[in-house]
C-alpha cells in the first residue's frame, strides 16, 4: 500500500453503448493506482450479469485512496439512475445521467480528489438532442476548468499525434488557425510534452495547411502568412519545431524516427493515419488543461453492447497512460 499512488477516476460513458462492458473488462486486471468509478451500479450490475462477469463492487471512501486497484473489484461512487437501459438502444433521458459524471469527474480533479479522468466514450447526438450542445469531451472539459486553449492528442505505439483545431466543418479550419490560436495551441503542446511525458525539449513535427504546405504560396497562403511566422517566432524561443511540412509525406518512417509529436492542423488530417496504425491501441489525450484527461480512440459502438465483443484494450491503454501522466504530473511539476 502506498498513500503516493495517484486516483484515477473512470467516468460512466454512454450506458447503452459498450462503456459498461469496457469497464467491467479492463478492471479485471490489477493497475498500480487506485481506481474510482462514477456510474450507477445497476447499471454496472446488469451488464455484469449479461456478460457474465464476476466482480465485487465496492462503495468508494477515502481510506480506499491508500490501496492499488485489484483484479475484479470497482470502487465506485454511485449515481442513482434508474431508468432502464437496453443495450444498443440510445435514449437521451440518460443525458442528464451521462453527463452528472463528467461534471463530477471534473470537479473532483480540479479540487484534488482525483489525481486524473478516464473517459469511455459517449454519444454526442444523443447528448445534443436534450439541448444541450455537446461537441465532444475535449470541449467539455475546457469549459469547466475554464481553458483558454486545450490540444487534442492520440497517442498509440511509436507516434503522438495533436491537433490545431478539432472538431470543426473543414471550410472553418482555414479561419479558426491564427497566430494567435496555433501559438496558443504550440505552447500548450511543448509544456504539456515536458511536465506530463518527460520530454525535456519536445520535437514536434508540424504539417502544413495546404497540398505541399502551400507549395511557395501557389497552392494557399496560410503557409506564409500564419504558420511560418508562428514558427519562427517559436524556435527563437527556444522550442524544437520542424516545418511546415506536407502531410502527405510528414508521417514516413524516417521523419518520425526522432519525433515527440505531430502536430496536424485539423481533425481528419492526422487522425487517420494514427488510427490506421493503432486503432483499439490508442489513446486520446486532453492537454492544455489544470488536470489530467484520457480517453478511448472509439465510439459507443452499439452493435457490441452486451455481446460480449467489445475490446477494452483503448480502457486499458488510456487508465496506464493517465497513471503515467500523473505521476509525472508530481515528477515534472507545472
Amino acid at each position: 500500500m502506498s498513500s503516493n499512488l495517484p486516483t484515477i477516476c473512470i467516468t460512466g460513458g454512454e450506458p447503452t453503448g459498450i462503456a459498461p462492458d469496457i469497464i467491467l473488462k479492463a478492471l479485471q486486471q490489477n493497475f498500480n493506482a487506485h481506481i474510482v468509478v462514477l456510474s450507477s451500479k445497476k447499471v454496472l450490475e446488469e451488464r455484469a450479469k449479461a456478460l457474465n462477469i464476476k466482480t465485487n463492487i465496492i462503495q468508494h471512501s477515502a481510506e480506499d485512496a491508500r490501496s492499488p486497484h485489484k483484479a475484479g473489484e470497482i470502487h465506485l461512487l454511485a449515481l442513482e439512475h434508474e431508468h432502464a437501459v437496453i443495450p444498443g438502444k440510445l435514449d437521451k433521458q440518460h443525458s442528464p445521467y451521462v453527463l452528472k459524471t463528467l461534471e463530477l469527474a471534473a470537479e473532483g480533479c480540479l479540487t484534488g480528489q482525483f489525481d486524473a479522468i478516464v473517459t469511455p466514450p459517449v454519444h454526442k447526438g444523443v447528448l445534443c438532442e436534450t439541448g444541450i450542445h455537446f461537441s465532444g469531451h475535449t470541449e467539455f472539459f475546457q469549459q469547466k476548468c475554464n481553458s483558454e486553449q486545450v490540444v487534442m492528442m492520440l497517442a498509440t505505439e511509436g507516434l503522438k499525434v495533436a491537433l490545431a483545431t478539432t472538431h470543426l466543418p473543414l471550410k472553418d479550419v482555414s479561419s479558426a488557425i491564427t497566430k494567435e490560436s496555433l501559438t496558443q495551441v504550440i505552447e500548450a503542446l511543448n509544456k504539456d510534452l515536458k511536465t506530463r511525458f518527460g520530454h525535456q525539449r519536445p520535437r514536434i513535427l508540424v504539417c502544413g495547411l495546404n497540398p505541399h504546405a502551400g507549395e511557395d504560396g501557389h497552392l494557399g497562403m496560410e503557409e506564409i502568412e500564419t504558420i511560418i511566422p508562428v514558427l519562427d517566432t517559436l524556435k527563437k524561443q527556444g522550442m524544437d519545431l520542424v516545418g511546415p511540412l506536407p502531410a502527405d509525406t510528414l508521417f514516413s518512417p524516417k521523419n518520425l524516427e526522432n519525433c515527440d509529436c505531430v502536430l496536424a492542423m485539423y481533425h481528419d488530417q492526422g487522425l487517420p493515419v494514427l488510427k490506421y496504425k493503432g486503432f483499439g491501441n490508442a489513446v486520446n489525450i486532453t492537454l492544455g488543461l489544470p488536470i489530467i484527461r484520457t480517453s478511448v480512440d472509439h465510439g459507443t459502438a452499439l452493435e457490441l453492447a452486451g455481446t460480449g465483443d467489445a475490446n477494452e484494450g483503448s480502457l486499458i491503454i488510456a487508465i496506464n497512460h493517465a497513471i503515467e501522466m500523473a505521476n509525472n504530473a508530481k515528477k515534472f511539476p507545472k
